[in-house]
């Protein structure tokens, strides 16, 4: 391929769960081409599968990382649109590369790519450096190499992945093991769409579904795990008309999910996985006694971790950051606010499906107790007030935290025991994170729209 004039400065680079932008004009097929071949050169595999959520640029980037890996000799095996956890779950199983084109719980409009080494498992940081510096000769004037000196590899469709799926979690679960239970999912008019009532139905619940019917434009629109409201206006009796047990949403890839009780209250991440882990030490699951949170886990969920005796492990953001955690610990449980929830004994990624349906049989046995979804989460924690919010920034900094070092601790040394703050940069996009915990909310917005004040002051093009 002939060098493209482009920037390493410009093109996106790996974040917290691999690159991902504005498609075609920033995830360019050019750019997802390179990557393709990149990703064959650096893992070496002869062979990878590559899946994608219903996003209308799917097809095209899909095609793209197709042509640039199989330029490189590889058997490119297209599965289709299919969740990034079950993805995962054939690379792990059949022992090669896996690849996703997904922007995951993004708007329609962005779209990047994410990638597994074989196994299953995420890159490693040593493998994301080789990709990029690959990726940086790839891109620049210099590059004019052929694409490989070597047989060039085929493209081929699968049609048996959601079936692989299907039937790798009715396995693990077993028919029937749901019987009893009506849930709602909101599947986000994205990867799950197609995939999670199969599921569900299998185990036998009795099962409602919404936003169903992806279009291409509709993914992540008003619905799913990062707008559950829908979900729970649905739930509380604008929908239904009868009664639920609990309720689900994912987000677009299908790798998140977020609960809705029976009330139509959101639960979100830190509870789910306080539940999960009250589940465990009930089944005498919970490995050493620990899980794994990212540092946006509440306040409330250590102090009710540490009253319950058990030892928290803490990340920094990104699923990836907690798999690193739990592998080398030999952790089974961990999880982030958001929804990521991994149970690594079952999955080697974040799995919302999986971790949905570990609630759901937890929610079964304490039915029978008499006790619904809703008591089982409000007793799960206590959880103090916090607020997130984000501002776009011109110019993005190494190290947000340390630029706003002084006022950070002036904020903290005022809220004390009671509260705690921390400032970011996103992963993914230009925008810089500020979370605020404190006694109360409006403590807590007027913390953190300071802190966003200072940060947009100073994160200025020079």
């Amino acid at each position: 391929m002939s060098g493209a004039n482009i920037s390493p400065f410009v093109y996106p680079t790996f974040g917290t769960d691999g690159v991902r932008g504005v498609a075609i004009s920033e995830i360019t097929p050019e750019y997802v081409l390179a990557l393709g071949r990149a990703v064959a050169h650096v893992l070496g595999s002869s062979r990878l599968v590559i899946a994608r959520d219903p996003r209308v640029s799917g097809p095209v980037l899909e095609s793209a990382f197709s042509a640039g890996a199989a330029a490189q000799g590889v058997r490119v095996e297209q599965l289709g649109v299919l969740p990034t956890p079950a993805v995962a779950m054939i690379s792990a199983r059949e022992n090669v590369p896996g690849v996703v084109v997904t922007a995951s719980h993004n708007k329609f409009s962005d779209n990047g790519v994410k990638v597994f080494a074989a196994g299953g498992r995420k890159l490693s940081d040593v493998d994301e450096k080789r990709i990029e510096a690959e990726l940086h000769f790839l891109l620049s004037q210099e590059s004019d190499a052929p694409a490989t000196d070597g047989e060039v590899g085929v493209v081929i469709r699968r049609s048996d992945a959601v079936s692989l799926y299907v039937e790798h979690l009715v396995g693990l679960f077993g028919e029937g093991s749901l019987a009893g239970l009506r849930i709602v999912i909101d599947t986000a008019n994205g990867a799950m769409s197609n995939v999670a009532s199969l599921v569900l139905r299998r185990l036998g619940a009795d099962v409602i579904v919404m936003n169903d019917a992806p279009n291409g434009t509709n993914i992540n629109d008003g619905c799913g795990a990062t707008f559950p409201q829908g979900l729970c206006e649905f739930i509380s009796g604008t929908g239904t008309g009868v009664s639920v047990d609990l309720g689900f949403a994912y987000d677009g890839d299908g790798d998140r999910v977020i609960a809705v009780d029976e009330n139509g209250h959101i639960v979100d991440g830190d509870r789910l996985i306080a539940l999960s882990v009250a589940d465990r030490r009930e089944l005498n699951t919970l490995s050493d006694d620990t899980v794994v949170v990212t540092v946006m886990a509440n306040l409330g969920f250590h102090q009710a971790m540490r009253d319950a005796g058990v030892k928290v492990v803490t990340t920094a953001v990104g699923d990836r950051s907690v798999l690193d955690a739990m592998e080398s610990g030999n952790f089974v449980l961990g999880g982030e606010q958001s929804g990521h929830i991994i149970h690594r004994d079952l999955a080697t990624t974040g799995d919302g499906l999986l971790a949905s349906i570990v609630l759901a049989q937890f929610v079964r046995r304490r039915l029978q107790d008499g006790l619904r979804f809703s008591k089982l989460a409000s007793e799960a924690l206590h959880t103090f007030p916090q607020v997130l919010k984000n501002v776009q920034v011109a110019v993005r900094p190494n190290d947000i935290a340390a630029l706003l070092s002084a006022e950070i601790a002036h904020e903290e040394a005022n809220l004390g025991d009671h509260g705690r703050v921390l400032v970011r940069c996103s992963g993914t996009e230009p925008l810089i994170r500020v979370m605020v915990e404190a006694d109360s909310l409006e403590q807590a917005n007027e913390v953190a729209d300071r802190l966003l004040a200072v940060a947009l002051a100073k994160c200025v093009e020079p």
